[in-house]
């Protein structure tokens, strides 16, 4: 399955592409939003890198249905297993990039986002298909993950990333 980026490239429009990193590094936060997704996040996380933090997952005892503005009471949980508050972590940050495998749940990404929106943090969703995903998997993940991730990438390569973290100086 072609990603709508590769759908939309041609040679008229490769021309206006960037291939150079960014300049400025990034605060990134790296968040799993399933189980399937913490393998790639721990994987992520032995690339040495300076600007980024990665996180396991998100602990919070929350109606995703509560009144928009709500106060924001969840941890993201590192990779050690210990809790940071969720809103302090995303002030902290330039950019959070939520990773998600397709058919799997993403709903809590409406969490952070509501966080993202508070600080003003942009949003970056990653939805990783596998060998084995259907369309029906990548749709029903899509519609859960799509109202609260503006940039959104579908992608089958595990490294897509790291080429990311690696572009925005991470």
């Amino acid at each position: 399955m072609l990603s709508e980026s590769a759908r939309m490239s041609t040679a008229k429009e490769a021309g206006f592409r960037i291939d150079h990193p960014n300049s400025t590094p990034r605060a990134v936060k790296v968040v799993a939003l399933d189980l399937a997704s913490v393998a790639v996040v721990r994987e992520l996380a032995d690339g040495g890198w300076r600007n980024a933090t990665f996180f396991a997952s998100v602990s919070a005892d929350w109606d995703p249905n509560r009144p928009r503005g709500a106060p924001i009471q969840a941890s993201l949980v590192d990779l050690a297993g210990e809790r940071r508050d969720l809103v302090e972590e995303i002030g902290a940050a330039n950019l959070v990039v939520m990773i998600v495998g397709a058919g799997e749940s993403a709903e809590a990404a409406a969490l952070i986002a509501d966080a993202c929106s508070l600080k003003r943090v942009m949003i970056t969703g990653l939805l990783l298909t596998g060998a084995t995903s259907t369309e029906d998997d990548v749709a029903r993940t899509l519609k859960t993950l799509r109202p609260y991730a503006p940039m959104l990438v579908v992608s089958g390569e595990d490294d897509y990333v790291a080429a990311m973290l690696t572009a925005l100086r991470a």
